[in-house]
């Protein structure tokens, strides 16, 4: 499985983004999906994860109510739409998929295959 991000870039402060991931390979649709962050001098940490339907879905605090996960099983797809964005949302943003048959979680050990990332800025 292969996953490629994309949709980075700088936003000023109140502003959105849309981060896109891209999977090839088998199985996309009995994979959990999740997306996680890293920003500088800091560990990576959760953001969001979404069920192998879509039906379900998990938000870090840091972002409920502002980001949405969602994705798209027709084109192996998953998206995360950032709304209301904050400096402190700055970070390289990494998508990632679990094994097949595996349920989505919050901890980055559960996902077997990551993307290379995509930078998001906030400026203030």
């Amino acid at each position: 499985v292969q996953l490629q991000a994309s949709g980075g870039g700088l936003v000023q402060a109140g502003g959105s983004l849309r981060l896109s991931c891209a999977a090839s390979g088998r199985s996309f649709s009995s994979r959990a999906m999740g997306w996680f962050r890293q920003a500088p001098g800091k560990e990576r940490e959760f953001v969001a994860a979404i069920s192998w339907k879509g039906g379900s879905t998990r938000y870090a605090d840091s972002v409920k109510g502002r980001f949405t996960i969602s994705r798209d099983n027709a084109k192996n797809t998953v998206s995360l739409q950032m709304n209301s964005l904050k400096p402190e949302d700055t970070a390289v943003y990494y998508c990632a998929a679990t094994h097949a048959g595996s349920l989505m979680s919050t901890a980055s050990s559960a996902y077997a295959y990551w993307g290379q990332g995509t930078l998001v800025t906030v400026s203030s």
